[in-house]
């Protein structure tokens, strides 16, 4: 009798610790994810890899009309980038950055096609985001009038050189495919304070200033990728900045270039990559020196670092993509007798070419086009919300939509065709001036966009968002 209540008691006791230990077990495996810890098992496999872009003898750089000559003279390389992400279910995402003022449409076409051709991957599984250097190689649209007078012999190296571009990017998704591997990916958020809203302050006069006028967006997103052993495989960082501190004929990547040297320095086994966020509007102020770049460079640099010592979040490894081009509606184009009289009358060289080109595609036969289509891209990584849109949209647009899908949100422009146009908001389409007007002509579009532009493309945004079940803060688009 004794012996078998003892029994019992003994029997209690490891049922009690049982059930204490899974329940345990049950609390932990729901608090790991929380702070950050990866479950065991629950890996993404990514590869990643780089090749330098820096033309090969001299070519004309873009970024700046007043250039007058080709240049061969290196401040330091440029370069392609592509981080492969693959989670558990097989889904596939590639990011590519590069050390460009911008790749036009025909262009980043052709890559993401042959990318589908070789890979079978669609244009939803894709982002190509450009770094806006103005100290790049010019990129050759025969879409678009050139703002410069280049001989046809320098033309014809031009399209040489972006012949070369579009198998080097080709090659190095391949080269990021053979490099997957088990992988955990994290994401965070530092700040960085050099950005200026380029409208609401006078450069000349900055030095003068006491305090500065926005719109801004001064978040520094970062994507960190570890290998099975905690070791940093790759970096992707961005900020919504025009790369325009340089002006000179030698080949950078600015401040970009600069940030991603750092960067290197500190992860020199690492893949450090560049992504251009909202910048349209935004400035590097003060500029014009090789110091001031590599001063914004550190800065950038610092605040990644800063990002990867915080607790970050880790992002399982599921991942949702999505992709439209949307009709953005440009306003009544001009007629052939509207044009000649601007000829006339306009003593603006610039504007001379815009009006020649369009009368040329009349003279064509060929129509003004009415609308552009025009890229919208949200994918979810994990948790991580992150949309890329194309041209040069202005900071307001990361701003919205952070309050649509949530402040975390990493916001791109110049991703998929970043050199169509400047993409004003509806304030700024209002005010006018070179981001709501003027620069249409230099890029080439028979007139500005309709009001509705803003309120088209976020419109776009969310749709996106309900179509593939990403979540929504804010529900509605009215201010």
């Amino acid at each position: 009798m004794i012996m078998h209540t003892h029994q019992t008691y003994n029997q209690l006791r490891k049922r009690i610790l049982i059930l204490f230990l899974s329940s345990f077990s049950l609390i932990l495996g729901n608090f790991i994810p929380t702070i950050g810890c990866p479950i065991e098992g629950s890996a993404w496999m990514t590869g990643s890899a780089q090749v330098d872009i820096t033309p090969e003898g001299s070519l004309w750089m873009a970024g700046y009309a007043s250039r007058t000559k080709p240049t061969n003279v290196k401040m330091h390389s440029l370069w392609a980038k592509a981080l492969v992400v693959k989670d558990q279910q097989e889904n596939i995402g590639v990011f590519i950055s590069a050390d460009l003022v911008g790749i036009p449409k025909h262009l980043s076409d052709r890559m993401r096609d042959k990318i589908n051709d070789k890979f079978g991957l669609s244009k939803n599984q894709i982002i190509i985001n450009s770094s806006h250097t103005h100290s790049g190689p010019y990129m050759f649209d025969p879409f678009r009038p050139s703002s410069y007078t280049m001989p046809e012999k320098e033309i014809e190296k031009v399209k040489l050189y972006n012949e070369v571009l579009v198998n080097k990017i080709i090659a190095l998704v391949g080269d990021a495919m053979e490099n997957l591997a088990p992988s955990q990916i994290y994401s965070g958020e530092g700040t960085a304070r050099f950005q200026v809203n380029r409208r609401n302050n006078t450069e000349s006069t900055l030095w003068q200033q006491s305090d500065l006028n926005g719109p801004n967006d001064y978040a520094v997103p970062v994507l960190k990728v570890e290998d099975e052993s905690g070791n940093v495989k790759t970096v992707l960082f961005g900020y919504a900045c025009h790369a325009t501190v340089l002006s000179g004929y030698e080949w950078s990547g600015d401040y970009p270039g600069f940030a991603q040297l750092e960067l290197q320095k500190e992860f020199p086994d690492a893949t450090v990559m560049f992504f251009q966020g909202c910048g349209g509007d935004q400035n590097p102020l003060p500029r014009r020196k090789e110091s001031l770049a590599l001063q914004y460079g550190k800065t950038l640099a610092a605040s990644v670092v800063q990002a990867l010592q915080e607790d970050m979040t880790h992002l399982e490894p599921k991942l949702t993509t999505a992709y439209k081009e949307i009709d953005l509606k440009l306003s009544n184009p001009p007629s052939m007798s509207e044009l000649k009289e601007f000829r006339t009358q306009n003593e603006n060289k610039y504007f001379d070419t815009w009006a020649d080109f369009m009368i040329e595609k009349l003279d064509r036969g060929e129509s003004l086009i009415e609308s552009y289509p025009y890229p919208v891209q949200i994918w979810n990584l994990g948790d991580q919300k992150i949309v890329g849109l194309g041209g040069e949209t202005v900071i307001e647009y990361s701003i919205r939509i952070k309050e649509i899908l949530g402040r975390n949100t990493f916001v791109f422009g110049y991703s998929n065709d970043a050199n169509c146009a400047y993409i004003p908001s509806s304030r700024i389409l209002e005010e006018g001036g070179y981001e709501g007007k003027t620069s249409q002509y230099h890029k080439g579009f028979p007139s500005v966009w309709e009001s509705s532009v803003e309120l088209d493309i976020l419109n776009a945004v969310t749709q996106l968002a309900r179509e593939n079940n990403i979540p929504l803060i804010q529900r509605s688009l009215a201010k």
